[in-house]
């Protein structure tokens, strides 16, 4: 199944063709030789395997779709517990061990527990959903996600009627993720957070792969959320806890930079950041020429997802 919204994003847009046409071959190889590691994940299951072939099969891009490279997209990252700049991950996440790997969640649920990534990903069927991703720095690209809703995975933990957030965590591990063992701005582990009902939506996913293929280490792997209409930060890699809280979590942009970076971080071209405006972004990939793409409000999702903050004060909750 494919998952797009109404708003149809335009050929141009989407990320390298050429991919998608040759992932479906590469990942019927991959399971005849019995790859795994950096190629699928050894713990999944035959079960869970024979799902990623049949989430490749309904998608056929148009011949004459012009892309920016998939390599930029697992190039240009940024991953602030290995580095600081946008390309080293790319080498320094190779160390990081992903396999085997578990989920913690806790907190205001009737089933709480630590849940082997296997054992989560096998319950589900994985989708593809084809995203814009727009960086809170200015930039943006569009990158089709393999993954499924967060709702499937917290309703069978069963919230509580209290639950009103959701707090994820990331890794803490400061032998693979060399920054962690830094001094500076940020606390580790790396911390974010939705308000319940923004966690429950349809359009906020777990993605564990990309373009057909085992998500990389440097976009997150093994498990990440995706919430398309909030600048990237939000977007949380390599999850190890999600906890149901009844008050807000102090994420870790909010409390290193709280002027900088609010807790909702809707995409908002009417909300500048103190160092530079929002209304328009960079779209990776493009032309030195190519004029700056307009902003959209929540990125384009607006139709979807508005609902969510009616009667809220977008500017102060930014």
């Amino acid at each position: 199944m494919i998952i797009k919204t109404h708003k149809s994003i335009l050929g141009s847009e989407i990320t390298d063709p050429l991919v998608f046409k040759q992932r479906r071959q590469l990942i019927k190889a991959m399971l005849a030789l019995g790859i795994t590691g950096s190629g699928i994940y050894s713990g999944l299951s035959i079960a869970n395997e024979a799902k990623w072939q049949d989430v490749t099969k309904g998608y056929q891009p148009k011949a004459s779709l012009t892309a920016t490279s998939a390599e930029i997209v697992k190039n240009h990252t940024n991953y602030y517990e290995f580095t600081y700049n946008k390309t080293d991950a790319t080498t320094l996440a190779q160390a990081l061990p992903i396999d085997p790997w578990s989920v913690e969640i806790t907190g205001e649920v009737e089933k709480p527990g630590t849940y082997h990534l296997e054992d989560i990903l096998t319950q589900q069927t994985l989708q593809e959903y084809i995203y814009r991703f727009r960086c809170v720095e200015g930039w943006s690209m569009v990158v089709p996600w393999m993954g499924f809703p967060l709702a499937n995975l917290l309703k069978k933990v069963k919230p509580l009627s209290s639950a009103q957030f959701v707090k994820f965590t990331t890794l803490q591990d400061s032998k693979s993720m060399p920054n962690q063992a830094v001094n500076s701005m940020l606390e580790w582990p790396y911390v974010e957070g939705l308000r319940i009902d923004e966690a429950m939506h349809p359009l906020t996913i777990l993605a564990s792969g990309m373009y057909g293929e085992a998500l990389p280490k440097q976009n997150g792997a093994p498990l990440r959320l995706v919430v398309p209409w909030k600048y990237g930060f939000k977007s949380i890699k390599a999850i190890v806890k999600i906890e149901l809280l009844k008050r807000a979590p102090l994420s870790t942009w909010s409390k290193a930079a709280p002027n900088d970076y609010g807790f909702y971080a809707n995409v908002n071209p009417d909300v500048p950041h103190p160092r530079w405006s929002q209304s328009s972004e960079r779209v990776l990939g493009a032309g030195y020429f190519t004029p700056r793409r307009k902003t959209e409000l929540f990125n384009g999702y607006a139709d979807e997802v508005a609902a969510l903050y009616s009667g809220m004060d977008l500017r102060h909750f930014f």
